[in-house]
């Protein structure tokens, strides 16, 4: 019966959809009715309202709803959504101020005289709308208002200039910062929550652990990250549309005539260029750059792109006056001013402590007011022209109410789904494919596509990916991250937006051109652009790394990069460090050899020791790396042989799985006609053939479980083992390294310290005299805060030690001559510590941090804060392929 409800839910919200029903209604509406029918079909049949849902019932799933409107809307951590009304903000200020006209007719001059250089320049201008609106129907119809009869009247032809206004106009779903993005990141980050969930289920059931090695979880994604990862591919369509006008107008020069321009390239001409184009750059600069730079996150920089877009509003409409530029002025100076001063102060109220910390506050103060000042003054001007103001805000509330309201509804869309058992079909139709992830991954894409004929992009952010996402995320053969999921699925919804005949873009575009350009023409026209999209697509799909390196690279260099001994790190670091391990053999060793050819015997034998293992460790370095080579390598020579058995197995494995579900479910369904009032004989005869087709599943199971080979347990034995020897030689270099470079960084800070140590025996001479003149209170309170000075002091717990003991003395029953007795021990250790720092410091210190240097980008790399730039490069371009981890399930 769940299934029934499964598709009464589907009919209803797709009937709901075609008959033109607000999509915000449409979805919950849907799952409310069809919950409804199924809690009052299951009370009316057995008495229980739970009786026809999979999963949970209809408690649980109001439940589910009320968490997602919590989630939603007062969940602190899900601050994603934040950033929403903030890049609509800015995007409908800039195309109601007038700004992409502006650019539009711009950039159609300096490109003109180029073959096909007024198609180049929509492109152009199509990504930088992109970049700045993000929104496709404003961006379609701008330029079809605008260029079209531009292109037109210079002859292009009308399948080609129809096509490149549409194509143009969809970029904006992959250029950032596009609301798209931001809707995939919110839910492919709760998909990669539940894909980990999943992940660890069946890595516990493969290998009986609990825990989930972090090297084999699932890779999350954020808005930032999104951003950053269609960055690449997004400039990669846009080099393609180019590449294309450019070389079509070359061959057939009657499709794309080059426009002379009228006037000449004359000062005042680049100045007309410069201030359309300069300050919408400024502003994508701006708010991507203040997230790829780790200025701002996702949010602040929406921020920062709605007061840019306010500001360019104050002038743009305010034309002609000598006050024109004057608010955008004051704000470009008090933007640098406050940059300037924040590199030369730290303008925090709560550390003022001297002069200086006065004056910075003081002078972000009135920088800050001049930004404010500068602000409101081109709101007041946007406000009172043509009311442009409210009618933004009025657009931006309308838009946002939708996206918040479709994404709640949804999310009760989607739970319901789940309730009726539509997420494990889904995941078992997808699993039983063959061809594995990619089989899987081509039909979710297709279906995407299609459903792009009819549902806008929010529709299929909020209601599709977080059904099928989980379990492509899931799937660790292709291991894929969530960002690059994101994106191929933000690119696939870009192409279904032109595909003929639905393509959104094309209505856009159909409804603003002039009679005279046919649906044909524009039909025609984006068949090329199809072709290039999906060519970007491909692109993207098969150089994952195009994707995935820029987010990655932006994350191990940013502020909050991970330590090296980060383990998610550890393989693609040592894969680079072994490299340089091979190149700077001889090197290393030399540093050794001459630090081993040092007079250290005045140092305490302790510390002579830790040398000599720093010595003895690195020298075994190379022999560690060769042990690891050696061991990845039997891991490698064994895998082809290997893997064939265990996928195999493992297929097996989950149809005998899936038959058990089946029989869970048939036996589920034998309980509920028990639980009737009354058994027929129509109900015995159903049980019977109920009970029959069990048995037959129970013999379909054993018959699997028998195709599983005899010698399976032998070759997943020798699989673990090869693994477990692999592993076993990357932790011992991994400790062996620590070790060693921990134990000469030790000795570095502890000789270092030599002068605050020195400058402590004033301090421990003059205890002596207090213990026998203050009280015993007093005594121990002057003694405290010595300890507390040697606490700080690297290697002197053991003067620290005697002088605790001289303190204790002094407890209940004092005794001063044992307190004076330990403190005098004490000075002794302490002026011989201070007598072999003073030595050392002299005559080791520089050899020392000479072999720090040495040691410090290959055997101290894991102790080390961050990766510096190279190796960070390395490891994000790692990193940013997706590797098959399925022989470790």
């Amino acid at each position: 019966m769940e299934s029934y409800f499964l598709i009464l839910l589907v009919v209803l919200m797709m009937g709901a959809l075609i008959s033109g029903f607000p999509v915000a209604f449409a979805l919950p509406g849907s799952a409310i009715l069809s919950v409804g029918l199924a809690s009052l079909a299951g009370y009316i049949s057995v008495g229980d309202i739970s009786a026809y849902f999979v999963q949970g019932g209809p408690v649980e799933w109001l439940t589910a709803g009320v968490t997602n409107l919590r989630s939603l809307y007062w969940d602190v951590e899900r601050d994603t959504l934040i950033a929403v009304p903030l890049f609509i903000f800015m995007g409908i200020m800039l195309q109601r101020s007038k700004i992409a006209e502006d650019l539009l007719v711009a950039m159609a001059q300096l490109f003109g005289p180029v073959p096909g250089g007024l198609g180049i320049s929509v492109v152009f201008v199509g990504a930088l709308l992109a970049a700045t609106t993000g929104i496709v129907g404003a961006t379609v119809i701008a330029m079809g208002l605008i260029s079209l009869p531009a292109m037109l009247r210079n002859n292009y032809s009308k399948s080609l200039s129809s096509g490149i206004i549409c194509a143009s106009g969809t970029l904006g779903q992959i250029i950032p910062p596009s609301i798209v993005l931001i809707l995939l990141a919110d839910q492919l980050s709760n998909a990669s929550d539940i894909a980990s969930n999943a992940r660890a289920a069946q890595y516990k059931e493969a290998t009986g652990e609990f825990i989930l090695p972090s090297v084999l979880d699932v890779t999350s994604t954020s808005a930032g990250d999104m951003f950053m990862g269609a960055f690449l591919p997004g400039l990669v369509l846009v080099g393609l549309y180019m590449l294309y006008i450019l070389i079509y107008a070359l061959i057939k020069p009657d499709v794309a005539p080059a426009v002379p321009i009228k006037g000449k390239y004359n000062f005042k001409f680049f100045v007309r260029i410069s201030l359309a184009l300069v300050p919408p750059l400024f502003l994508i600069f701006a708010v991507l750059g203040s997230i790829i730079l780790g200025i701002a996150t996702v949010n602040q920089a929406g921020s920062i792109g709605a007061i840019g877009a306010i500001i360019m509003g104050g002038y743009r409409l305010y034309p002609n006056h000598k006050t024109t530029y004057l608010p955008a002025i004051l704000a470009i100076g008090a933007t640098i001013s406050i940059g300037v001063i924040l590199n030369y102060f730290d303008p925090n109220v709560k550390n003022i402590k001297t002069t200086s910390d006065a004056i910075g506050v003081a002078l972000a103060t009135i920088s800050v007011v001049v930004l404010l000042t500068a602000s409101l003054w081109s709101a007041w001007r946007i406000y009172k022209i043509d009311d442009t103001l409210r009618g933004v805000m009025t657009e931006t509330a309308k838009t946002t109410s939708m996206v918040f309201i479709i994404l709640l509804g949804a999310a009760m869309l989607t739970t319901a789904f789940r309730g009726f058992g539509g997420e494990e079909l889904v995941k078992d139709f997808l699993t039983s494919l063959d061809g594995g992830f990619w089989a899987q991954f081509i039909v979710v894409m297709a279906v995407i596509f299609f459903l792009g004929f009819f549902l806008d992009f929010i529709e299929i952010a909020v209601v599709v990916v977080p059904i099928v996402a989980p379990i492509l995320l899931a799937e660790p053969s292709a291991n894929i991250t969530a960002v690059w999921l994101g994106v191929m699925i933000g690119m696939n919804m870009q192409t279904s937006f032109l595909t003929p005949p639905f393509g959104f873009s094309l209505f856009y575009l159909r409804s603003v051109a002039p009679p005279s350009v046919r649906t044909q023409n524009i039909y025609k026209g984006v068949v090329a652009f199809i072709i290039l999209q999906l060519a970007g697509l491909t692109i993207a799909g098969y150089y994952p790394a195009l994707v995935n390196y820029l987010p990655k690279l932006i994350y191990l260099t940013s502020e909050a990069a991970p330590p090296p001994v980060n383990p998610k790190l550890q393989v693609c670091l040592e894969e680079y460090l072994f490299d340089v391990y091979d190149n700077n053999k001889l090197q290393i060793r030399s540093s050794v050899d001459k630090v081993k050819s040092l007079n250290v015997n005045y140092l305490p034998q302790k510390y002579q020791d830790s040398l000599e293992m720093t010595h003895s460790n690195v020298m075994n370095t190379f022999s560690m790396i060769e042990a690891i080579r050696s061991a990845e390598q039997e891991v490698a020579n064994f895998v082809p042989e290997y893997r064939p058995i265990h996928e195999d197995v493992r297929k097996l494995e989950k149809k005998i799985k899936s038959i058990a579900k089946e029989i869970k479910s048939i036996n589920r369904k034998i309980d509920i006609i028990y639980l009737s009032n009354k058994l027929t004989a129509g109900d015995s005869i159903k049980i019977s053939e109920l009970n029959s087709d069990i048995l037959k599943m129970q013999n379909n199971k054993n018959e699997l479980a028998s195709r599983i080979p005899s010698n399976w347990k032998q070759y997943r034995d020798k699989y673990l083992k090869l693994t477990k020897t692999e592993n076993k030689a990357r932790m011992s270099y991994r400790r062996n390294v620590d070790e060693a470079y921990d134990a000469l960084l030790e000795l570095r800070y502890i000789i270092q310290s030599k002068d605050k140590l020195a400058a402590l025996e004033n301090g421990i001479i003059s205890l002596e005299g207090v213990i026998a003149s203050e009280t015993s209170e007093q005594a121990m309170t002057k003694i405290k805060l010595v300890e507390r000075q040697l606490g700080n002091i690297p290697g002197a717990s053991k003067i620290k030690s005697k002088i605790s003991k001289s303190r204790r003395a002094l407890k209940r029953n004092p005794n001063i001559e044992k307190a004076i007795k330990m403190l005098k021990q004490g000075l002794v250790i302490f002026y011989d510590e201070v007598a072999w720092r003073d030595m050392a410091s002299a005559g080791l210190s520089d050899s020392l941090k000479e072999y720090d240097i040495a040691l410090r980008s290959t055997v101290g790399v894991r102790l080390q804060e961050r990766l510096n730039d190279d190796q960070a490069e390395y490891v994000a371009s790692c990193l940013a392929n997706h590797k098959d981890i399925s022989l470790a399930f």
